[in-house]
C-alpha cells in the first residue's frame, strides 16, 4: 500500500492520497471494520494529522463513495446518450446501472459495502447520485412524451416514482446483493413492463 510523509501543513494533493490509501485498505479489510487509527497506521500520518483532512471515516467513505457512483453515472449517462429511441434509453439506463453494480460487486465486494453502506445509512454521495439518476430518467420521459412515445396523463413524479420502486430489488445495491439470481430473467422482466406502463 502506498503511504505518504507527515508533515506539519496539509499539503497539496495530500487528500487525494488519503483517499486512494484508504481505498486500498477498505478493499482489503472492509469499511466496517476499520478505524481512524488503522487507517492513520496504514497510511503513515498520526491520527491528529489525518483528522485536519477528514472529521471521520465516514467522510473519507464519502469521498471514495462519491468518486466511485461517479465513474458509474459516466456509464450511464453514455450508455443513454448512444441509446437512439426513448424506449431504448430507458433500458439503457436500467441495464447499464444494474450491470455497474454487478461488476462492482463481483470485482471489489469490499468496495461495493461501502456504496450499499452508504445507500442504507442515507450518505449525501448516495442521495447524490440517486438524485443524478433520477433527473436523467426525467429527461427520458419529458422527450418520450414530447415525441408521442409515452403517455402524458399520470403525474411525471409519480411515474418516476413508480419506475424507480419497480426496479429497486435489482438497481439498489442494498437489495441487489440479494436478488442476484434474480438479475437475468427480472431485468428484461421489470423494463418491459416499465415501458408498457408508459405506453400512450
Amino acid at each position: 500500500m502506498n503511504s505518504v510523509n507527515s508533515v506539519d501543513t496539509p499539503a497539496p494533493g495530500v487528500r487525494d492520497q488519503i483517499i486512494e490509501a484508504a481505498d486500498a485498505h477498505f478493499s482489503r479489510y472492509g469499511y466496517a471494520k476499520t478505524t481512524m487509527s488503522d487507517l492513520a497506521k496504514a497510511i503513515g500520518f498520526s491520527k491528529a494529522y489525518l483528522y485536519k483532512f477528514f472529521d471521520s471515516k465516514q467522510a473519507i467513505g464519502e469521498a471514495i463513495c462519491s468518486k466511485t457512483l461517479l465513474a458509474q453515472f459516466t456509464a450511464i449517462q453514455a450508455a443513454v446518450d448512444a441509446a437512439a429511441t426513448p424506449h431504448e434509453k430507458v433500458r439503457a439506463l436500467l441495464r447499464t446501472a444494474v450491470e455497474q453494480s454487478l461488476a462492482q460487486f463481483f470485482n471489489d465486494r469490499q468496495l461495493y459495502d461501502i456504496v450499499a453502506h452508504s445507500r442504507a445509512e442515507g450518505w449525501t454521495s448516495s442521495e447524490s447520485h440517486i438524485a443524478q439518476i433520477s433527473a436523467l430518467l426525467t429527461e427520458i420521459i419529458q422527450a418520450g412524451r414530447e415525441s408521442g412515445a409515452f403517455e402524458r396523463k399520470t403525474p411525471l413524479d409519480e411515474v418516476i416514482g413508480g419506475i424507480w420502486i419497480s426496479a429497486l430489488p435489482l438497481a439498489d445495491p442494498v437489495l441487489l446483493q440479494h436478488n442476484l439470481d434474480l438479475v437475468d430473467a427480472g431485468l428484461p422482466a421489470v423494463t418491459s413492463l416499465i415501458l408498457r406502463s408508459l405506453a400512450p
